[in-house]
């Protein structure tokens, strides 16, 4: 065959072959439109339509619970009395009889110097002062006798009373050399030994009142309508992270300051144990209001719409409704439900990010989504825009 008779025989195969293969493509294309055509009218009637499954979903009931609005600052503990013990006149040191860290009561001995001149002179003094008094005695006798006149009498008095203060000034002398504790108290570390010389002024020890702990911290200018004397404070300590102390504001700084604009607060707290320590940080909550019965429910159960709230009010035959709600305080994990909710419903806190208004739901043990890493519904708590409630223990707030 020749090389033209061998190309005309190559495309008359091709064209028989493209025609067998359109040929079977339509009848494959007519059984698989008469099978859809069964399907979708569906066995026996032909009437019903796919329905979605039941999406599932955490769910939180609707409870009254006490909430407060807070206001929490950093705050330094400091002692409620607190002062440095100095020497009022020189001397060298002869003893410290007191136990760095002890309990003193007031009037305690907390260091002795040397007496040796001071006491001289105290002596002296007492000895011209009881001179004097012999002489005031026998010169009254004299004068009831006539013996000496008015004047002479007047001058012996003089001399008792000199002899008198100068005792006193002498005997105060002495006992500036006996340095005391002012009140009871927690003595602290030695500055100075035995043996030292002190000039006035220099300190020997600290002793500090802590049996009642003072803290102190700063708060906003808005605030300042709410924080008056008797509110209720509430304080933790890195140290103690268990541990709640319970106190009161006692001091609002009346004052502005006007680089910070914040309030200067005072509050005293109890420490009978003696934990607090002067000097500690502590996280400090301070009681602004307080609603004992008020309607919450987690922070992830809402979201939001431009500027209204929602969440899904599951019904009793496990659909939701799509429920406007108006909020009030808000915590780190609950927000409270002014209007749009009654106590005892249910709503959803977890899976909502896929569901609409009349939608099929099937409650789950909470927590039971979290695994799913946000992929499916309900992945990511609060991630549906949850009002932006202050987050990790954050101050609580009106919305």
């Amino acid at each position: 065959m020749t090389p033209a008779v061998l190309r005309v025989a190559r495309h008359i195969l091709i064209v028989a072959l493209l025609l067998l293969s359109g040929a079977s493509l339509s009848s494959c294309g007519q059984k698989a439109q008469g099978q859809g055509g069964r399907g979708a009218r569906g066995p026996g009637k032909g009437g019903g339509g796919f329905q979605m499954p039941p999406m599932p979903v955490e769910v939180a009931s609707v409870q009254p619970e006490r909430v407060r609005q807070q206001f929490r600052a950093l705050a330094s503990v400091e002692a409620d009395e607190s002062i440095e013990v100095t020497s009022q006149v020189s001397g060298v040191v002869k003893s410290l009889p007191f136990m760095e860290g002890q309990r003193v009561g007031a009037g305690a001995l907390l260091a002795r110097l040397d007496d040796s001149e001071e006491l001289a002179a105290a002596q002296r003094g007492t000895a011209e002062r009881e001179q004097a008094e012999a002489n005031a005695g026998r010169a009254e006798k004299l004068a009831e006798q006539q013996v000496i006149s008015q004047a002479e009498l007047d001058a012996v008095r003089a001399q008792l009373k000199v002899a008198q203060a100068n005792e006193a000034e002498a005997l105060a002398k002495f006992e500036k050399t006996r340095i005391r504790a002012p009140w009871p108290g927690i003595v602290g570390r030695r500055r100075v030994s035995p043996g030292a010389y002190l000039r006035p002024g220099d300190v020997i020890t600290e002793v500090a009142r802590v049996g009642e702990v003072k803290v102190r911290f700063a708060a906003p200018e808005r605030y300042a309508t709410d924080l008056k004397r008797g509110v209720d404070v509430e304080a933790t300590t890195p140290a103690f992270p268990d541990g709640l102390f319970k106190g009161k504001v006692s001091v609002v700084d009346p004052i502005v300051d006007p680089e910070t604009r914040t309030i200067q607060i005072v509050a005293r707290l109890p420490n009978p144990q003696g934990k607090l320590k002067p000097g500690m940080s502590a996280n400090v909550s301070v009681t602004l209001s307080e609603r004992p019965a008020a309607l919450v429910v987690p922070d992830e159960a809402i979201f939001a719409e431009g500027s209204q709230h929602f969440v899904y009010v599951v019904r009793p035959d496990s659909t939701v409704a799509r429920t406007a709600i108006q909020t009030g305080l808000r915590d780190s994990a609950r927000v409270e439900v002014v209007a749009g909710l009654t106590a005892g419903q249910q709503v959803v806190s977890a899976g909502h990010q896929k569901l609409f208004d009349g939608a099929r739901v099937m409650p789950i043990p909470a927590g039971a989504m979290e695994g799913q890493g946000g992929a499916g519904p309900g992945g990511a708590p609060g991630g549906a825009g949850a009002g932006g409630g202050a987050a990790g223990g954050g101050k609580a707030e009106k919305s």
